[in-house]
């Protein structure tokens, strides 16, 4: 029975950390090297809040998703 809670207890733990997201500019930095790998260049990465009306396309969510990463242009 003890072990049963203690696997309860730890799987809890790790889907909490798993619902807390990344942060922010650890995913901008992985989006921006695999963007740069594919030969890109003339554009921006911007973090905005969630729902923020922008020109750019939604390329990542971070902190839980309250947060978006956007891509524009140049």
């Amino acid at each position: 029975m003890k072990k049963l809670l203690l696997a309860v207890g730890l799987l809890s733990l790790a889907g909490t950390a798993l619902a807390a997201g990344k942060p922010c500019g650890e995913l901008k930095s992985e989006i921006d090297a695999k963007i740069q790998a594919n030969g890109a260049s003339g554009y921006t990465l911007e973090i905005v809040d969630k729902g923020t009306a922008t020109n750019g396309e939604v390329v990542g969510s971070c902190e839980g998703g309250t947060k978006e990463i956007v891509y524009n242009r140049g």
